[in-house]
């Protein structure tokens, strides 16, 4: 199993190897994974690589409740389709706000009783309106409490974050984006009146398979170290987990598995011999599923990224060849235009492709910040490296 047939059948697995516009913006997050949102441009060109879709079109799936965005695995934020809205939300159950709830209980002398009074007035409040945090912390007057220096050095300035997390986690409520753009961490909350838990019967334990199973059918051959790092359990769950997929090795003493069905493809998966290039997002699902760089770069390669940021996550975004990353890009909104370097000679192609992707992120994005801090004046630095090193 060579490194190059193993990069492209996982690029196979993510919908990199041919552009697929048939497909709905729904669809494309079923068949390659949920996309990583942290209020940056990642699930738009999730969607550009994978089927050409622009803004638009994955807005218009957005304001459809086709695709949400969602409290998910690790109880980190994902977009979602609509038939793993209830499991995304079951699985983000016990992470992220769940520790928040319990450092103020345990520093801030927050209570249950505290918070339980709090959702109430909230769930009161939004029963015939979406409102933003500002207005709806307005309204509920003194039901919100400050909690004061001692928070702000926690990261809990008010008791209103802790119950909105937990409403959106039980599904009780949603974030709708103000203006429908994913790539803002603006949001107005609404009753979520026919909420996807309602009825859902999976427990905890029984979700978990679930989310395993999506994760190998999404992500190909992995490890069990990488659905950890995916879904935040812990050995044993992980391991309950992947149980009943009967998960087969892809050769002889390789931690690299995969689900019974995926092996005789595996087997004979044949890379195409002619590159096919694609600018994605540095936490794509083709990283984010494994989050170990090295699998995913020529070895000669691997210094240079290991020296500019490691080998967990990408300091820019990526350009693939065949699920090999073989370069890296920033938008340089002042000039319009992709700053980019390339591990490879460049050819016609490559640079087509990140014409393309200019041109979408010109005519309707604007900009493709990596997360919501992400800005064109913090982006110099890196813009000016690529530049130099193009």
């Amino acid at each position: 199993m060579t490194p190059n047939k193993l990069r492209a059948f996982w690029a196979a697995r993510q919908g990199l190897l041919e552009c697929r516009p048939d497909l709905s913006p729904e669809t494309v997050l079923e068949r390659t994974g949920w996309a990583r949102s942290v209020g940056g441009a990642g699930p738009y060109l999730t969607q550009f690589a994978r089927a050409g879709h622009t803004r638009p079109a994955i807005d218009r799936a957005v304001a459809r409740l086709d695709i949400h965005e969602l409290p998910s695995a690790r109880g980190c934020t994902y977009v979602v389709p609509r038939s793993d809205f209830a499991l995304a939300l079951r699985c983000s159950q016990g992470f992220g706000d769940a520790a928040q709830v319990q450092t103020a209980k345990k520093h801030l002398g927050v209570t249950d009783a505290e918070l339980d009074r709090l959702a109430r007035a909230v769930l009161d409040v939004l029963a015939g309106e979406a409102l933003d945090p500002a207005a709806l912390k307005d309204r509920l007057g003194d039901l919100v409490r400050s909690l004061g220096p001692e928070g702000k050095k926690r990261g809990l300035t008010t008791t209103l974050p802790l119950v909105l997390g937990r409403l959106q986690t039980t599904g009780e409520l949603r974030r709708q984006p103000i203006g429908g753009r994913l790539d803002q961490q603006r949001y107005a909350y609404v009753r979520w009146a026919d909420s996807p838990l309602r009825g859902f019967a999976l427990s905890e334990a029984e979700a978990h398979v679930e989310l395993a199973r999506r994760f190998f059918r999404w992500s190909g051959p992995a490890s069990l170290a990488h659905f950890q790092a995916f879904s935040g359990l812990g050995v044993k769950a992980s391991k309950a987990a992947v149980a009943p997929l009967d998960l087969r090795p892809v050769s002889k003493d390789s931690p690299l598995q995969t689900l019974p069905e995926h092996l005789d493809p595996l087997r004979a998966f044949v890379p195409p011999e002619t590159p096919v290039y694609r600018l994605v997002a540095g936490l794509d699902g083709l990283m984010l599923l494994r989050r170990q760089l090295d699998l995913l770069l020529d070895p000669a390669d691997v210094p240079k990224v290991e020296a500019i940021g490691g080998l967990q996550d990408l300091p820019s975004h990526a350009i693939l060849d065949r699920g090999r990353i073989v370069g890296l890009w920033e938008y340089d909104p002042e000039h319009e235009d992709i700053a980019w370097s390339s591990f490879i000679r460049p050819d016609a192609a490559l640079r087509a492709e990140v014409e393309r992707t200019a041109a979408m992120i010109r005519e309707h994005l604007g900009d493709a910040r990596s997360f919501s801090l992400d800005s064109p004046e913090s982006r110099k630095p890196r813009i000016a490296a690529l530049r130099a090193g193009g």
